[in-house]
């Protein structure tokens, strides 16, 4: 998408569109009878309650049209500039978030009308935040919500996307204004570039697919160095989990270890994602009519090596490891069967009493990894229990661990929008944990409170001297329809959250 600043938009015919030609494009709805499309349509951004109107526009938003998320087309005649308003809702209630929504919203909705450009006043989203914030978050927003991940089929099913964006800025933040352009386009590549792996398939997403993806990614960064650990490699080091739940597969596992120490003199971060590239319970099948979702199990994987992508490219100064465990987990003639026992080097034995609560077992085997790489702090994120869903709903992760790191998630999170919700660790709920015959159960006792046992599970394997925090994205991975700047299928959550908080707390 081509992005341009201006200092001035080409103003609108004098006369304008009236409000009687007003059509709703919020997404889901459409305007079945859009005249002959000009080239270019001009949004306007309007709060709730404004009574001073759009300038250039003879028209007085109504409340619904500023609504929050609404965006409504007005048709000129023949050869006058289309408009659109956009709604903010709130004055009083802006925040960057919620522009990133408005703007999503909108890019669909023009987007579905066939236009080929699209151009925005940003004064109002400007003033109520301020340039820089302004700008990126809209843009950001703009670029997400664009987003469609539509490789295999014929149709579409839209007429076109926009493939450029004007943005009118004051003279005085023009140089700045690039800059913070290219931040924003950096967040949302590296998001999309999640989005992208997580929705491929599982015939075409495998996990020597995975592995191959991100090495080419990482192929053009020289300061990031990339390791691979297979076969033998997993062996030596005593990466048992990872081996014992890929025993049913044809594939081989992975585990992908990402450099990128950009300043060294910090202490080391560890960033360890789950990379199931599709998960089908292994001997404990999975059961359901459609079990396509299934694949978005590695979104853990995207969230991780997205946020290095996207601190690599910044140019952030930082020093981070990225461990990513990558299987995938069918039922096979040699596969991993309940009851079986898993050996890990820090001397735990685990009891394997459900192969479908594999991803603790592959996460041990990186968190380990993490602690031999001499990490100071470790953040692990993975789609790991159904049960956080039923604790926090669709839109909120759960996060356990170190106070003042989950605390500081908390706090990113809700000014980049991967929201997270510290959650308890129990230490009496161990005793869910207990098995007969070995250290340690991988599946809970109790059908209560499953996505905090296997928060404690994962403790386990982390030293006491560690600081330590695990999200659990397992409700967060995918949208089921688009809502604001997340569209259909995988949301990238994680990229953004976890590159904010590593430059937070280089500040």
């Amino acid at each position: 998408m081509r992005i341009d600043i201006v200092e001035r938009l080409d103003e609108l015919s004098a006369e304008g569109p009236g409000a009687d030609s007003e059509s709703d494009s919020r997404p889901g709805t459409g305007s079945s009878s859009s005249p002959a499309l000009s080239s270019e349509v001009i949004l306007h951004l309007a709060f709730e309650g404004g009574q001073e109107g759009i300038p250039g526009l003879n028209v007085e938003p109504t409340p619904s049209a500023a609504a929050l998320g609404r965006t409504s087309l007005l048709y000129g005649a023949p050869g006058q500039r289309h408009a659109a308003i956009v709604g903010l809702g709130s004055a009083h209630a802006l925040n960057a978030e919620r522009l990133r929504r408005a703007a999503g919203s909108a890019a669909r909705a023009v987007g579905r009308e066939g236009y080929k450009a699209a151009a925005v006043d940003l004064g109002p989203a400007v003033d109520g935040l301020g340039a820089e914030v302004g700008v990126q978050a809209w843009l950001e927003g703009w670029m997400l919500g664009s987003y469609r991940f539509d490789a295999y089929k014929k149709e579409t099913g839209r007429k076109s996307a926009v493939s450029s964006l004007r943005l009118l800025v004051d003279p005085s933040i023009r140089d700045a204004a690039i800059e913070w352009v290219k931040k924003a386009q950096h967040r949302a590549e590296s998001t999309m570039l999640a989005r992208d792996w997580c929705n491929e398939p599982a015939n075409v997403m495998t996990p020597e697919r995975l592995v191959d993806e991100i090495q080419q990614r990482f192929a053009d960064l020289p300061d990031v160095h990339v390791r691979v650990y297979r076969g033998n490699d997993l062996a030596a080091h005593g990466m048992n989990g990872l081996l014992a739940v890929s025993q049913g597969s044809r594939h081989a596992p992975a585990l992908v270890e990402l450099i990128y120490a950009s300043d060294p003199s910090q202490p080391l971060v560890a960033l360890v994602g789950k990379g199931m590239t599709f998960d089908m319970g292994g001997m404990n099948v999975k059961t359901g009519r459609d079990l396509s979702e299934a694949r978005f199990d590695m979104g853990g994987a995207c969230a991780v090596a997205g946020a290095l992508d996207l601190l690599a490219r910044s140019g952030a100064a930082v020093n981070v490891a990225a461990l990513i465990a990558v299987a995938d987990n069918v039922p096979g003639s040699g596969a991993l069967l309940p009851s079986s026992i898993v050996r890990y080097p820090n001397g735990l034995t685990v009891q394997v009493g459900n192969t479908d609560a594999e991803g603790r077992l592959i996460l041990a085997d990186a968190l380990l990894h993490a602690q031999r790489l001499g990490a100071a702090e470790i953040m692990d994120i993975a789609t790991l229990t159904g049960s956080v869903g039923h604790a926090l709903g669709l839109r909120v992760a759960g996060v356990w661990g170190d106070l003042s790191i989950t605390e500081a998630l908390r706090d990113c999170g809700e000014t980049c929008g991967d929201r997270v919700w510290p959650m308890p660790l129990i230490d009496d709920d161990e005793e869910l944990l207990r098995s007969d015959y070995a250290d340690l159960n991988n599946i809970s006792s109790s059908s209560y409170g499953g996505a905090c046992a296997a928060a404690l599970f994962l403790r386990r394997f982390v030293g006491e001297d560690v600081r330590w925090a695990h999200i659990d994205m397992a409700n967060t991975v995918q949208a089921p329809s688009d809502r604001g700047y997340e569209t259909v299928g995988a949301t990238g959550f994680g990229v953004r959250l976890l590159a904010d908080y590593l430059q937070r707390i280089r500040a």
